[in-house]
């Protein structure tokens, strides 16, 4: 049996959330390759905005997913990543300059907006240009597709002339979703006037199918003009549910996940698609993002997260890590959770070569890294790192490789790239929400007598005592009645609050190993001089 035999075997039974989700596309097509020869994955992206930390997100979960088929089938894939760019400009985004050109090109297609940054074509191709560099950067495998390219380019054209052949169907599928005034005057198409360019949102009688031929109001020119059109070819385009079905049908798009936000419209839009003729993909809604008080991510209110914080502070590993963890659980997304997702990432790494397969496929990091898992190893934890840095203030990362290199053998960046990269997150991170929140308190009477005692036995080690060592010492004074804890916690929560400023902290053994005895006794000097 080969390995990926072996891997293939596992995979089928594997409770892993991508072989879950890769084994839906199995069942789809057990018969064989589907008649395009491929099985197509897709994502979205609205171009009014840059991207961020949810795009990144749904482009890693699905090419997960696309990874897990592929242990599982020899059926080829494609993986798109759609942008509607032919969307009308609902409102102008507050980060942006030239807000008041802006204003005037309201309702028009994103691509036929002027660029407010004036480096690109329109504001679609700035922010199509800002995607296609964002995945990039990540190495993901996908190939762009634009709205307005295949809307006029006639791509779209035969599912279009469709759309208005089952106008009936779709309208019976949308009006009972929709309020009496709404009702009055929805239409799953959408014309471009050909006097205002603009997207308009009204009433339309379909004259031909087959030409596409419909009428409407241009409610966008004074008094109104009746106005008789194609739709093919760029002459409209279709309403966002509408539009996300004959895009299914037009790509035959197998498998699209989508935000919990969007549940209804995954409902509607596969309604549309069956309506249309055809099969809706395969997917699953995760879970959103909230912020550290539990509500919802607005890009509005700018709480919460971006994908740049999380990279200036932690690794790209890291946030993988986060997101492959129960996408269908919310999820709280702030600065306190980046260090824990380093040191899981991380204790994930580690345990991942001693594993049996099944237990590999089943752990995050084979997923992040597809089964190829990067060399190295980290002889700290990130959780050590920034309490070293926290003791040492204002450090450089000299100052903490030096620290390093008394507690690691050749501890230097060649030998240890990743640990150099992490430093750097480290004085990021300390120096922006850590510094300002340190404060040491001083001990009790009870604490300084433990104080006294632990600073006297490290008086007395030898020199070269290992992390294990001390640690055993800070356990026996921890646990010896005659200072009083009532919990080992307790005492330690009383060294992280006097020594290190913070209700939390490392092992002490490896603390004291890392920063060393003399310099760990200048800290309980001062505790006790408080």
């Amino acid at each position: 049996m080969t390995v990926s035999d072996i891997i293939r075997t596992a995979a089928q039974a594997s409770k892993a959330w991508p072989y879950e989700e890769a084994r839906k596309l199995l069942k789809r097509y057990q018969n064989g390759a589907p008649e395009k020869g491929y099985v197509l994955f897709e994502t979205g992206y609205g171009p009014s905005g840059l991207p961020h930390i949810g795009t990144f997100n749904e482009v890693l979960r699905t090419t997960m997913v696309r990874n897990a088929y592929h242990a599982l089938s020899d059926i080829p894939t494609r993986l798109i990543a759609f942008s509607d760019d032919m969307d009308g400009l609902r409102k102008v985004p507050d980060n942006v300059p030239n807000q008041a050109m802006l204003t005037e090109h309201l309702g028009k297609p994103l691509t036929q907006v002027p660029d407010p940054f004036e480096k690109f074509e329109s504001f679609a191709h700035h922010n199509n240009a800002m995607l296609r560099e964002f995945l990039d950067r990540f190495g993901f495998d996908y190939e762009f597709v634009s709205a307005t390219d295949r809307y006029k380019s006639g791509g779209f054209d035969d599912a279009l002339k469709n759309v208005l052949r089952h106008y009936q169907d779709i309208m019976d599928i949308m009006l009972p979703t929709l309020r009496k005034e709404r009702q009055a005057t929805y239409s799953p198409v959408l014309p471009i006037s050909p006097k205002s360019g603009i997207v308009l949102q009204v009433p339309v009688e379909v004259l031909d199918a087959d030409t596409g031929l419909v009428r409407f109001e241009d409610s966008s020119v004074p008094g109104g003009e009746v106005i008789e059109q194609s739709i093919l070819s760029g002459g409209a385009k279709l309403q966002w549910k509408v539009d996300w079905a004959m895009r299914w049908v037009a790509l035959g798009v197998d498998y699209e996940m989508a935000g919990k936000d969007l549940i209804d419209s995954v409902t509607q839009s596969s309604k549309i698609c069956r309506a249309l003729g055809a099969r809706p993909p395969e997917g699953f809604n995760y879970e959103m993002f909230l912020d550290e008080k539990g509500e919802k991510i607005s890009k509005s209110k700018g709480n919460g997260l971006s994908l740049e914080q999380w990279l200036t502070y932690g690794p790209q590993e890291s946030l993988a890590f986060y997101a492959y963890r129960e996408p269908k659980k919310a999820k709280q997304l702030h600065m306190g959770v980046i260090p824990r997702a380093v040191d899981e990432y991380w204790q994930f790494r580690g345990n991942y070569p001693k594993q049996a397969v099944e237990q590999q496929l089943g752990n995050p990091v084979h997923h992040i890294h597809d089964g190829q898992l990067p060399q190295g190893e980290l002889p700290v934890t990130f959780g050590l790192l920034l309490n070293l840095v926290g003791v040492m203030g204002d450090a450089s990362r000299e100052q903490v490789w030096g620290y390093l290199q008394n507690y690691v053998a050749d501890a230097n960046a060649d030998t240890y790239p990743e640990l150099d990269a992490l430093i750097g997150h480290a004085l990021a991170y300390h120096r922006d929400f850590v510094a300002p929140t340190l404060k040491r308190r001083a001990p009790q009477a009870n604490e300084a007598a433990a104080l006294r005692k632990l600073d006297e036995e490290l008086a007395a080690l030898p020199e070269g005592a290992s992390a294990e060592d001390i640690q055993n010492i800070v356990y026996a004074i921890g646990k010896d009645e005659a200072y009083g804890f009532a919990e080992l916690r307790d005492w330690f929560k009383a060294l992280y609050q006097t020594l290190l400023g913070a209700d939390q902290g490392p092992r002490m053994g490896s603390f004291i190993a890392l920063y060393g005895v003399a310099n760990s006794r200048r800290l309980i000097e001062e505790a006790l001089a408080a």
